[in-house]
C-alpha cells in the first residue's frame, strides 16, 4: 500500500526512525532494557499455550525470518524462570502445564462438572499438549511430577482432557492411576466421569458420539489390560497393582450401574437406559483386537459374567419359581439380552454352560438373572438345546446320586426355563419331565428311597407351583411301582389341593390345553373360548364332531356344560349361508349333545342380537386383532432387513424371538399354548382324496379360520420374500442362518402347523401349476426347511394320502408334502418338475458345506426319489450313462430367470457329480416298486407324453433299469418272477389305496357297485405284466419221470398278501371290505393274464397231467367268497378257467383224458367250479365248443359233453315235460335245473316240473332247495345282480312244500359242513362264507311253510332251528351288518326277523317230542347267554315226565 505522495509504508517508516533519536547508546544498553521489560510483564503460562501462533509461518511480505525457533524461545525463559526459582526446568514445566490444564478445565459454561470439553477448550488444550511435546522433546517435562500435581487440582479433570493427554502419549491413564493418591477416590472419579460421558453420549451431536465412543474404546483397552493382566506380566510390573485394582473397582462399578439400569427399564427411565447401553460398547470383543492376549479378553469376560450372574441375589428359589415366567427371553429386558449376548460371543456354547455350572455350583447367585441367561442362550445359540439336555441330565444324576435338593431345583428351574422358549428351542416341560421320571428307567427308579426323594421334593414345590406345572405332574405322574403307589397317591392329592386355592380344578381343564404351560392358569373362560377354536377347526377338517368333545359331554360333564357350551353359545348375528360354527352346533344338537333348552335360548338370542343390530343401523364391532397383526407384519420387515446384511446375523436370533411373541399374540395364544395338543400327538390336516386330481371341484379344500389362514399367508409370503432379498446378494450357502430359524419358529406353534401344513395343500396340490416362478422358488426351499425341522413337527395324519402313503399311518413332514407331488397330468408333471429341482439345487448348495453323513440327513428321500423317477421320464438323455465331462453344475440364481427351461435345468442337477453320489446311497434309491407306484398315479389321457413315448419309457424302465438291476439298488436281480411280483403288489397295493380313498364304509357290502368304481387297474402297466408273465412261460420243461408240479407263484403270491395282513389296523368291518376289494382285484387280475397261467403241467410217471390244484385251492379258500351268487364264481373267472384248462391240455399226450380227469378232480376238490359251470353254461357252451373245435377238431372231451347233456337234459325236462335222468353226484344235476329254471319267467313251469321228479330225485330236491336260498340271501347283499329277494322267497317255499310232502329230510342241510352229513357236505363247502353266515336269515324267512307235523316227523328240526336262532342272535350282537331291503328299509327288519324266529320256537318247543328236546342239551349253555327266557323254556319243557306231574301237584297247594 502506499502513501499519498507514491512512497510506501517502509519508506515512511524509515523516514521517521531517522527522523527520531534513539535513548540508548548502543545495542547492548536496548537488549537489557527489552530483558528488564519482559521480565516485569511476562506470564509463562500464558506462554506456554501461544505455541502454537508462534509456531504459525506467519511472516509478512519482505520481512527476514526469524533467527530463535518459538520452542528454544520458551526453552530459555523456563530455563532462565526456573534458575531464578531454584527448581529444575522439568518441575516448572509439569507444574505450569497442570495449571494451564486445570484453567481449561475450569472455562466451562456448564455448571457442574462435563466429560466433553467445548471446542475452545478444546483448541487451548491441544495448543499446551503441542507445547508439552516439545518439552518432552528437549526433555525439559516431567512426567511423575505433572502425574503427581494433577491429583492435587481443586476440581478433577475432564475426562477429555485426560483423554488426550494418554492419547498424545503425554500421560498415560494407568501411569496417571498408578500416581493417585487414594485409589477409591480415583474410582469415584473414573465412574462418575464415564458415567457422564455415557449419559451426554445419547444428546450430542454425531461428531462427539464418536470421539465418546474414541474415549470409551481407549479407556476400556486400558482397564483390560490392567485390569485382567497374566500371572506373568503382574509380577514384572509390580508398580501397577493400584491400578490394576483401580481397573477393577471401575470395571466393577460400572457393571453395577449397567445392572441397577436393567432395574429400572421397566420404570421408562429411557435417558438411563440408553447411557447403558452405550457402556455395552466396552464388551464389544472386535474393540480389543490384537492390544490384549485373548486370555485376558476371556478372564475379563467370564469375570463380568460371573459378576452378572451373582449381583445382588436377593431373590429365593422361591421366588424364582413363582417369577420365572417374567424371565423368559422376550419379556427380559433387552439391556440384559444384549449384555449377555456380547459376552457369550468371547466363549463357545459349551464353555458358556460350563462356566453357567461353575457359578451355579460355587456361588450364590441372582435367579432371575440365571435363568435369563438361559433362555438368552437357547434361543441365540442352536447347539444350546443338547448342551443343556446333557447339564440337566448331569444335575440330575448329581441330584438323585447324593440326594441333593440343590442340584434338583436347579435342574427343574433350568429345564422350565428352557421350555418357556417355545419347542423350537428347547421340549416342552411336560416331555421332559416324561422323559426323565415317566418310566422305570427314570433317574428315580433305582430304589425306594429315591422316588420318596423326588415325591418329597414335588411336594416342597407345592405351594410355591404355577397350576401349569401342577397339571403337568397330575397328568403325567412319575412312575410308580404299584406297591408305592400310595406315597403318589399323597402327591396328587397335596397338588389337587393346591389347584383348589388357586381356583383350578382338574375338571375345568380345557380340551386342548397344553400341560406344559409356563404361565399361570388361564381363567376357565378364556380356555373354553380357545378350545371352541379348535374344536372348530378340527370339525371344518373333518366334518366330524372331535372325539375330545364327545367324551368332555360325557366324562368331564361339569366343564362341557358350564363352559365349553355357553363359549361356543355365544349371542351373535347368525350368517344367512350356515357358517362352520352353525354346522358344528348342529352336528352336537343331532347327536343330543346340546340341551334343546339351551339350544332354543342361544336361538332366540341370537335373533335379538340380530334386531338390536338393526335397530341401532350399527356394524360389527371391528376386529381388535388388526394392531398384533401389524405388528407381527413390521417384526417381519426387521428380520427381512437383518437377514440381508452379514453384520447383522448375530441379532437374528434375537429377533425371530420377538417374531415369535408377536405371532403368539396374533393367534390370541398366551405362552402356555404354545401348543394346541400334547407333542407327541399327530397333526390333523384335511387333504383331497389322490383320485379326485381331475375333478378339484369335488375336492373340498382344507378348512382354515379367517385369522389363521391370514396369518400363514402373512409368514409364507415373509419367508418368499426373505429368500429372494438374500438370493439377491448372496447364494443360499452365503445367507445365513435367518431361513432356517424362521421356519424352525414356525414349527414351535404347534397350534399353527394345521393351518400350515393346510395352506400348503392348497398351494402345492390345488395351486401349484398356476404358481409362478418366485413362489415355486419359495415353497421349495421352505419345504426343505421343514423337512429340516422334522424333528419338531410330529406325524401328520392326512384325512386322505397318496398311493404311497399306508392308509392310517402318520406321515412325517417329507413324506407329507412329498405326497402333495402328485404327478398325473402334463401339468402337474410340469410343475413337480420345475418344484423338485428348485428345491434340490437350493438343497445342494444351502448345505454344501456339510459333511456327507450330515447333508445324507438332511436330504429328503421323497425328493431325491421323484426326480429319480421325473428326469428320465422327461429327458431321453438321463436314460443313458452320464460321461464324466458332462457333469456341470446348476447355479442357484438361474433358476429364477423366466425363461428358464426346467427340462434343461433338470438335466443339468441330474448330471451333477454330487446328485449322483446322492443317487449311490440306499436311502435314496427308488425302488422298482416305488417307480410303479408313481407310473400307476398316471392318467394316461393327460399323460404328458404320449402313448408310444410311454411304451418306450416302460420298456427303459424295466427292461434297462430295474430287471437287470442288484435288489440292493431297488431292482430285481435278473428274476422276472420277481419283476411280476412287484408288479402285481404295486398294481394291487395302487388300486386298493385309490379304493380306500373312495370307499365310504355302507350298511352293506355291495359287491356288485365296489367291483365297478374300485377295481380298474391300468392297461399299460398290465400289459408290461402279460408281456413278463409269457416270458417267463419261455423255460425248459420239467422232464419225465418228475413227479415234482411246477411251482405256481401266481397263486403263492395272491394267497400270501391274503394270509400276511395284519388285521390289528382297522375294524372288522375294514377289515372285511378290504378282503373283498382284494379279491375284486385278484380277479381283474386274473382275468387280465394269459388264460394258460391258471393251469400248469406235471409229470406222472411218463405222463404229463394238467395239475390245478394251486386254482383250486385259491378258489375254495378265496376266490369263492367273492362271488355275489355264493355258490358260483364269476362268469369271466369260469370262462377264463376253461380256456385256460383247453390251452394246457396241449401239453398232455391225449387232450381230452386231461381234461377229463382235470374235470373229475372238480366233483371232490373244487365243486364249484362245476356249480359255475352249470349256472353260466348257455354264454359258456359257444365258446367252448369253438375253442375245442379249433384246438385239436375232435368231438367234445367226454366230461365237457357231459356238461352239455346234463344243460339239456334240464332245458328239455322243463321245456318239453321229457323225463329228467339224475347225474352222479345229483348235486350236478340239481344246479343244471336251478340254472334252467333261472331262465324261465315266470316260474311257474318250475312248479309244475318239481311234480314231475321222480322218486329218485330227493337229493336233487335238497340241492335245488340248497341254491334257491343261497339266491335269497345274494337278492339281499347284492340285488343289482338281477335276483329278487321275492320270487327267491317263492320259490324256495315250493321246494321245500315238494320236500314235505314226499317226506324228505332237509334240516341237516343247515349243519355246517363238518357236521353235515356226506350227501350235504360238498353242498355247504362250496358256499362262501358270508353266505354261509347268513344262512339263519334264510332258514327263518321259511317260517310261514314250516308244519307241525315237521316237529314230529324230524327230530333233528328243533336242534337245526335252535342253532340257527343263536347264530342270528350271535350275528346281531357280534355287530354283523344284516341285509335290509332297497326299497323298504322296515320291510324284514332284523329285528323283525329275530323277533318273529324267537315267537316260531317258543310257540314250537311246546309241541317237540322228547327225542328232539334232548338234542338241544350241548346248545342249551349258549342259549342261556343270548336269550335266557328262551333257555328257561327248554329246560321247562325237557324235564322227566315225572318231574313235571310232581310240579303240578305241588301247585295245588
Amino acid at each position: 500500500m502506499a502513501g499519498a505522495g507514491g512512497r510506501s509504508w517502509r519508506d515512511l517508516l524509515a523516514g521517521r526512525a531517522r527522523k527520531r533519536r534513539s535513548p540508548f547508546g548502543s545495542a547492548a544498553e536496548l537488549q537489557g532494557a527489552a530483558l528488564r521489560l519482559l521480565d516485569q510483564h511476562q506470564n509463562l503460562a500464558e506462554l506456554l499455550l501461544e505455541v502454537g501462533d508462534s509456531a504459525k509461518p506467519g511472516v509478512q511480505d519482505g520481512a527476514e525470518p526469524r533467527g530463535v525457533s518459538p520452542e528454544s524461545f520458551i526453552v530459555s525463559v523456563l530455563q532462565e524462570q526456573a534458575s531464578k526459582l531454584g527448581v529444575p526446568t522439568a518441575t516448572l514445566a509439569a507444574k505450569n502445564a497442570v495449571a494451564n490444564v486445570e484453567r481449561i478445565c475450569q472455562d466451562s459454561a456448564s455448571p457442574s462438572q462435563v466429560p466433553l470439553l467445548n471446542s475452545d477448550q478444546r483448541k487451548r488444550l491441544t495448543c499446551l499438549l503441542q507445547t508439552v511435546k516439545d518439552l518432552l522433546a528437549n526433555n525439559m517435562f516431567c512426567r511423575s511430577l505433572f502425574c503427581q500435581e494433577m491429583w492435587k487440582m481443586k476440581e478433577p479433570p475432564v475426562l477429555e482432557a485426560v483423554w488426550h493427554l494418554h492419547r498424545g502419549d503425554i500421560v498415560g491413564l494407568a501411569e496417571l492411576l498408578d500416581r493417585s493418591p487414594a485409589g477409591p477416590a480415583a474410582v469415584e472419579w473414573l465412574c462418575s466421569s464415564l458415567c457422564g460421558l455415557c449419559e451426554q453420549a445419547g444428546d450430542i451431536s454425531c461428531g462427539d458420539t464418536e470421539l465418546a465412543q474414541g474415549i470409551l474404546s481407549d479407556f476400556a483397552i486400558v482397564f483390560l489390560q490392567h485390569g485382567f493382566e497374566q500371572a506373568v506380566e503382574l509380577g514384572r510390573k509390580v508398580e501397577f497393582q493400584k491400578v490394576a485394582y483401580i481397573c477393577r473397582a471401575v470395571l466393577q462399578r460400572m457393571l453395577a450401574w449397567v445392572l441397577d439400569a436393567v432395574g429400572k427399564e421397566k420404570q421408562e427411565d429411557v435417558s438411563m437406559v440408553q447411557a447403558a447401553r452405550f457402556w455395552l460398547n466396552v464388551f464389544n470383543v472386535s474393540l480389543y483386537g490384537s492390544v490384549a492376549p485373548p486370555d485376558s479378553l476371556r478372564q475379563f469376560f467370564r469375570h463380568t459374567l460371573t459378576e452378572v450372574l451373582t449381583y445382588n441375589p436377593a431373590l429365593k428359589v422361591s421366588d424364582a419359581i413363582q417369577m420365572q415366567k417374567e424371565w423368559s427371553f422376550t419379556r427380559t429386558s433387552p439391556l440384559l439380552t444384549a449384555l449377555y449376548r456380547k459376552l457369550l460371543v468371547a466363549f463357545s456354547v459349551k464353555e458358556s454352560i460350563c462356566q453357567l455350572q461353575q457359578v451355579l455350583e460355587s456361588h450364590e447367585v441372582n435367579w432371575q438373572h440365571v435363568l435369563s441367561c438361559v433362555s438368552t442362550l437357547v434361543v441365540c445359540q442352536a447347539e444350546a438345546e443338547q448342551l443343556f439336555k446333557d447339564l440337566l441330565s448331569h444335575l440330575l444324576l448329581k441330584a438323585f446320586g447324593n440326594y441333593d435338593m440343590e442340584n434338583m431345583i436347579t435342574a427343574f428351574l433350568i429345564a422350565r426355563q428352557a421350555a418357556l422358549e417355545g419347542p423350537a428351542v428347547f421340549m416342552p416341560y411336560s416331555e421332559w419331565f416324561k422323559a426323565s421320571f415317566g418310566s422305570a428307567g427314570g433317574y428315580h427308579g433305582s430304589s425306594k428311597k429315591s422316588l420318596v426323594f423326588l415325591l418329597e421334593f414335588l411336594s416342597e414345590l407345592v405351594p410355591f407351583e404355577a397350576a401349569p406345572y401342577l397339571k403337568v405332574h397330575i397328568m403325567f405322574p412319575p412312575f410308580v411301582p404299584s406297591k408305592h403307589r400310595s406315597l403318589l397317591l399323597e402327591y396328587i392329592t397335596l397338588a389337587k389341593t393346591r389347584l383348589a386355592d388357586l381356583k383350578v380344578a382338574i375338571e375345568d381343564m380345557g380340551l386342548y390345553e397344553d400341560l406344559s404351560a409356563p404361565e399361570e392358569a388361564v381363567q376357565p373362560q378364556a380356555q373354553a373360548l380357545r378350545d371352541v377354536e379348535k374344536a372348530l377347526q378340527i370339525f371344518e377338517n373333518t366334518r366330524k364332531i372331535p372325539t375330545s368333545v364327545i367324551e368332555a359331554s360325557i366324562f368331564r360333564r361339569p366343564y362341557y356344560t358350564s363352559w365349553f357350551l355357553p363359549a361356543l353359545l355365544r349371542p351373535r348375528v347368525l350368517p344367512k349361508a350356515p357358517d362352520g360354527r352353525m354346522a358344528f352346533i348342529d352336528s352336537l344338537k343331532r347327536a343330543d349333545k346340546i340341551p334343546s333348552s339351551l339350544y332354543s335360548t342361544y336361538l332366540q338370542a341370537c335373533h335379538a342380537m340380530k334386531e338390536k343390530v338393526l335397530q341401532d343401523d350399527s356394524k360389527a364391532e371391528p376386529s381388535h386383532a388388526k394392531e398384533p397383526f401389524e405388528q407381527l407384519k413390521a417384526e417381519l420387515a426387521v428380520l427381512r432387513t437383518l437377514a440381508v446384511q452379514q453384520a447383522q446375523w448375530e441379532e437374528v436370533a434375537a429377533q425371530l424371538a420377538v417374531v415369535s411373541d408377536r405371532l403368539r399374540r396374533v393367534l390370541g395364544d398366551s405362552s402356555e399354548d404354545s401348543e394346541a395338543a400334547p407333542f407327541s400327538s399327530p397333526v390333523r390336516v384335511a387333504m383331497p382324496a389322490p383320485g379326485l386330481a381331475a375333478c378339484p371341484q369335488s375336492v373340498p379344500a382344507p378348512g382354515l379360520a379367517a385369522c389363521p389362514q391370514s396369518v400363514v399367508d402373512l409368514l409364507l409370503t415373509s419367508f418368499c420374500q426373505t429368500l429372494l432379498a438374500a438370493s439377491s446378494f448372496n447364494p443360499p450357502d452365503r445367507q445365513g442362518p435367518c431361513l432356517s430359524l424362521l421356519v424352525k419358529m414356525m414349527c414351535g406353534h404347534r397350534n399353527l402347523l394345521p393351518a400350515l401344513l393346510g395352506r400348503l395343500c392348497q398351494l402345492i396340490y390345488h395351486q401349484g401349476p398356476s404358481l409362478g416362478a418366485a413362489h415355486i422358488l419359495g415353497l421349495a426351499a421352505f419345504v426343505i426347511h421343514l423337512s429340516e425341522c422334522r424333528a419338531l413337527i410330529p406325524g401328520v395324519e392326512a384325512n386322505s394320502g397318496a398311493s404311497q402313503a399306508v392308509p392310517g399311518k402318520a406321515l412325517s413332514v417329507s413324506e407329507y408334502w412329498s405326497s402333495l407331488l402328485l404327478c398325473r397330468t402334463e401339468e402337474s408333471f410340469a410343475f413337480c418338475l420345475r418344484f423338485c429341482t428348485a428345491a434340490a439345487a437350493y438343497l445342494m448348495c444351502k448345505f454344501s458345506s456339510c459333511s456327507h453323513e450330515d447333508f445324507c440327513a438332511l436330504v429328503p428321500p421323497g425328493l431325491i426319489k421323484k426326480l429319480q423317477y421325473l428326469v428320465p421320464r422327461l429327458s431321453l438323455e438321463a436314460r443313458g450313462v452320464l460321461c464324466e465331462e458332462a457333469k456341470s453344475a446348476l447355479s442357484w440364481s438361474s433358476l429364477s430367470c423366466p425363461s428358464l427351461n426346467y427340462r434343461r435345468a433338470s438335466l443339468c442337477l441330474w448330471r451333477q457329480a454330487g446328485f449322483q453320489e446322492l443317487l449311490k446311497e440306499k436311502a435314496f434309491q427308488l425302488s422298482f416298486r416305488e417307480w410303479l407306484l408313481m407310473e400307476l398315479e398316471v392318467c394316461p389321457e393327460k399323460d404328458i407324453l404320449s402313448a408310444s413315448e410311454r411304451q418306450d419309457f416302460h420298456h427303459w424302465a424295466i427292461y434297462q433299469r430295474y430287471l437287470p438291476a442288484p435288489s440292493a439298488a431297488g431292482g430285481c436281480d435278473g428274476d422276472l418272477e420277481k419283476a411280476c411280483a412287484v408288479i402285481l403288489n404295486a398294481i394291487l397295493d395302487s388300486s386298493q389305496s385309490r379304493g380306500s380313498a373312495w370307499c365310504v364304509p355302507s350298511f352293506r357290502l355291495d359287491l356288485g357297485a365296489c367291483a365297478q368304481s374300485r377295481t380298474s387297474l391300468s392297461p399299460e402297466i398290465l400289459c408290461r405284466l402279460q408281456e413278463l408273465v409269457l416270458e417267463l412261460r419261455c423255460r425248459p420243461k420239467l422232464l419225465p419221470g418228475c413227479s415234482a408240479a411246477q411251482r405256481h407263484f401266481l397263486f403263492e403270491l395272491l394267497q400270501g398278501r391274503l394270509t400276511g395282513r395284519d388285521p390289528e389296523h382297522g375294524s372288522a368291518l375294514g377289515e372285511q371290505l378290504w378282503r373283498q376289494q382284494e379279491l375284486l382285484l385278484h380277479s381283474r387280475i386274473l382275468l387280465g393274464l394269459p388264460a394258460s397261467t391258471l393251469v400248469t403241467t406235471c409229470w406222472k410217471g411218463n405222463k404229463a397231467v394238467l395239475d390245478c390244484d394251486s386254482f383250486f385251492c385259491f378258489v375254495n379258500s378265496e376266490l369263492k367268497n367273492v362271488s355275489s351268487r355264493g355258490y358260483a364264481l364269476s362268469y369271466g373267472i369260469t370262462a377264463h378257467f376253461f380256456r385256460g384248462l383247453l390251452n394246457a391240455s396241449l401239453d398232455c399226450e391225449d387232450a381230452a383224458e386231461g381234461v377229463n380227469q382235470a374235470l373229475a378232480t372238480c366233483q371232490t376238490k373244487c365243486p364249484v367250479v362245476l356249480l359255475s359251470a352249470a349256472l353260466w353254461w348257455p354264454r359258456l357252451e359257444a365258446a367252448l365248443c369253438s375253442q375245442w373245435k379249433r384246438l385239436f377238431g375232435a368231438p367234445l372231451a367226454e366230461e365237457l359233453a357231459r356238461l352239455r347233456g346234463w344243460h339239456s337234459s334240464a332245458s328239455r325236462f322243463l321245456c318239453s315235460g321229457a323225463a329228467l335222468p339224475v347225474s352222479d353226484p345229483p348235486w350236478l344235476s340239481a344246479a343244471f335245473l336251478h340254472g334252467a329254471i333261472l331262465q324261465q319267467s315266470p316260474r311257474g313251469r318250475g312248479t309244475e316240473a318239481l311234480e314231475r321228479l321222480g322218486t329218485d330225485a330227493e337229493q336233487l330236491l335238497v340241492a335245488l332247495l340248497f341254491f334257491s336260498l343261497l339266491d335269497l340271501i345274494s337278492a339281499r347283499i347284492a340285488p343289482k345282480e338281477g335276483v329278487d329277494f321275492q320270487t327267491s322267497l317263492e320259490w324256495s317255499l315250493q321246494i321245500l312244500q315238494c320236500l314235505q310232502g314226499r317226506g324228505t329230510s332237509w334240516p341237516l342241510l343247515f349243519h355246517s359242513a363238518e357236521g353235515a352229513p356226506g350227501r350235504f357236505r360238498v353242498l355247504r363247502s362250496a358256499a362262501s362264507q358270508r353266505h354261509t353266515r347268513l344262512l339263519p336269515l334264510a332258514f327263518y324267512s321259511l317260517t310261514p311253510s314250516f308244519q307241525q307235523e315237521l316237529l314230529q316227523q324230524e327230530p333233528a328240526f328243533l336242534s337245526v332251528a335252535l342253532q340257527m336262532y343263536i347264530q342270528l342272535l350271535q350275528l346281531f350282537v357280534e355287530g354283523e351288518v344284516l341285509p335290509q331291503s332297497d326299497r323298504d328299509p322296515t320291510e324284514h327288519d332284523p329285528l323283525e326277523l329275530i323277533s318273529a324266529a324267537r315267537q316260531f320256537l317258543l310257540g314250537a318247543i311246546p309241541h317237540c317230542p322228547a327225542q328232539s328236546l334232548g338234542n338241544i342239551q350241548p346248545l342249551l349253555s349258549t342259549c342261556e347267554e343270548l336269550d335266557p327266557e328262551l333257555a328257561a323254556t327248554l329246560l321247562h319243557f325237557s324235564r322227566p315226565a315225572v318231574d313235571m306231574e310232581l310240579e303240578e301237584e305241588l301247585e295245588l297247594f
